[in-house]
Order: C-alpha cells, then sequence, then structure tokens
C-alpha cells in the first residue's frame, strides 16, 4: 500500500512541474504564429489544422532528432528537446483547439 501510495506522489508531483500549453507555445509563436495559423518558414503544415495524434507523433520525432520534416529537424529539435512527453501531450491536445 505505501508503495501504491508513493508512486502517486511522485506522479502528481511530476504533473505539478509540467508547463500549461498555453504557455509552451509561445515559444512556437515566432515561426508558427500565436494561433499555430502559420507555415514555418513559408513551408510545410500549417500546426493547428493537424490531429493531435500527428502533432504528438511529430514532436517525439523532433525531440529523438529522428524527423527532419522540411529541413527544420535541427531547429524542432532544439525546441522540442526540452519537452516532457507530458508537455508533448498537452501540446497535442491544445493546437487543435486553436482552429478559427
Amino acid at each position: 500500500m505505501k508503495k501504491v501510495l508513493f508512486l502517486g506522489v511522485v506522479l502528481g508531483l511530476g504533473l505539478l512541474g509540467a508547463a500549461q500549453p498555453a504557455e509552451i507555445i509561445k515559444r512556437c509563436a515566432g515561426c508558427h504564429g500565436p494561433s499555430m495559423d502559420r507555415k514555418a518558414f513559408g513551408k510545410g503544415h500549417v500546426v493547428n489544422t493537424l490531429d493531435s495524434a500527428t502533432i504528438k507523433e511529430d514532436l517525439m520525432g523532433y525531440k529523438a532528432g529522428t524527423l527532419n520534416r522540411y529541413g527544420a529537424g535541427g531547429v524542432m529539435h532544439g525546441q522540442a528537446k526540452s519537452l516532457s512527453d507530458a508537455d508533448i501531450e498537452a501540446l497535442a491536445k491544445f493546437i487543435p483547439t486553436l482552429k478559427k
């Protein structure tokens, strides 16, 4: 029982440390726009038109350094490497809500 309680506390504290997606997205706005409605560097997708699964998969690929879509792998790796998996999950759910 103590192990379960300890695990719950640890997981709960980890969630407290996760940044809110509206705050994280401010780092993305310079290239993708504040509503994620621009193609970064005039290439690629408008991010807010992608579904959550695609956003998550892409961010995980950029974080791992294994994705280089439109030649943005280096720039995106630099941005994504500091994101936790919880941050990526939150962004993947949040970004599609920004559609106009």
